[in-house]
């Protein structure tokens, strides 16, 4: 028995015409869609003939609102009375500080030992660079005047002069920045001596 030979199956195109034909039927029923459109909209146009009743519509006048009656706001009530609470002050007075009593020292009796243990500030004389320069030497007394109440030196001058202007200058300055414990001065006498090495009382 014969057998025939099995072709293979290969893909082969659709014929032009099929495409042709779908194309076609789209564009007839395209056309046919818009027709009927355009025929809706004739058929919904009113006639020429036709007379259109125009009815004029007059708005009546807005009522007028009544003035709103006045009411009455009542008063707020009065605030509650507030008493004030009596808080008792339990804090004792300050102590008044005590005044220390002092004999004040007169100047006379007191030694220069006693003046330097009843001062609070006694910064030493400097010895200028120009009398030191100079090779400029002497003693002298210097007398200070101090304020009993605050110890403060208040005025100092040279008793004696030390035989130079610019010793003496500096003697006076620095005197006068001395301060004492309150109540214990009232005058001091400083001797004072510059030598080579310095300022010494």
């Amino acid at each position: 028995m014969a057998t025939t030979p099995i072709k293979p199956l290969l893909y082969q195109p659709a014929p032009r015409w099929h495409l042709w034909t779908a194309l076609g039927g789209a564009v007839a029923i395209h056309l046919t869609a818009v027709a009927l459109a355009q025929k809706r909209e004739a058929l919904v146009d009113i006639p020429p003939n036709t007379q259109t009743t125009i009815v004029e519509a007059t708005l009546a006048p807005p009522e007028a609102t009544p003035p709103p009656e006045d009411i009455p706001i009542p008063a707020p009530p009065p605030p509650p009375e507030i008493k004030p609470e009596f808080v008792e002050e339990r804090t004792p007075p300050p102590r008044q500080p005590t005044a220390q009593k002092f004999t004040p020292i007169k100047s006379s009796e007191m030694s220069m030992s006693r003046a330097k243990a009843l001062a609070i500030y006694a910064p030493r004389p400097q010895y200028p660079y120009e009398a030191r320069s100079r090779r400029i030497t002497g003693s002298g007394v210097c007398v200070a005047d101090v304020d009993p109440g605050s110890g403060n030196v208040t005025s100092a001058t040279m008793a004696q002069s030390i035989g130079n202007p610019i010793l003496d200058n500096a003697a006076v300055s620095t005197f006068r920045q001395w301060r004492f414990r309150p109540g214990t001065v009232s005058k001091v006498r400083i001797p004072i001596t510059f030598t080579m090495t310095g300022a010494s009382y």
